[in-house]
């Protein structure tokens, strides 16, 4: 338990806010990785499967992609090459201009997109719904997605424990040192 009188007072709502944010989407990222691995999917590619499966028979730029993912292009290029290369985004020749490609996503691409569907959707379920239980809904989401987590992969050993108090103590704003 922390001591306000040592640790000082808490920091504001909204940096603990921000903070969270950044907590769970670290922690999402790793477990949709988790997750998408066996399917030979990482999660930046099932992003962009999943973003062409909306509306499959459109042809899109890297610059559109960019720009509805709010990704920088640099990063979005080299995930669309891998696409490219594994023969689930098809790429031909933008008539408007001479440089760039109309990206479009292929049998294969659909095909692969599906499968991830389902593991995506357990995530969901560890981001999900909060608890009607007070006590359990006070606690921050990150820990939320870590008991979650742990419930779904099995039993966890002290070192993990450690580690979800240290970074539940960080989330506070507190120090976990002793």
């Amino acid at each position: 338990m922390s001591d306000p009188e040592k640790d000082g007072p808490a920091p504001p709502l909204a940096f603990r806010i921000v903070n969270w944010i950044g907590i769970l989407g670290q922690l999402t990222s790793t477990e949709a990785n988790r997750l998408l691995k066996p399917l030979g999917l990482g999660l930046p590619q099932f992003v962009l499967l999943n973003h062409f499966s909306h509306r499959p028979d459109e042809a899109r730029t890297v610059t559109d992609i960019a720009r509805a993912l709010q990704q920088p292009q640099p990063g979005v290029t080299k995930t669309v090459q891998k696409l490219v290369d594994k023969g689930w985004l098809g790429e031909r020749a933008n008539g408007r201009d001479g440089r760039s490609k109309l990206l479009v996503l292929t049998a294969a691409g659909k095909a692969k997109h599906r499968p991830g569907a389902e593991p995506v959707a357990r995530l969901r379920r560890l981001v999900g719904a909060r608890s009607a239980d007070p006590v359990h809904a006070a606690r921050p989401p990150e820990d939320m997605v870590r008991s979650r987590s742990r419930r779904d992969a099995g039993p966890s050993g002290p070192a993990s424990d450690v580690k979800s108090r240290a970074s539940a103590a960080t989330v506070s704003g507190r120090s976990s040192a002793a």
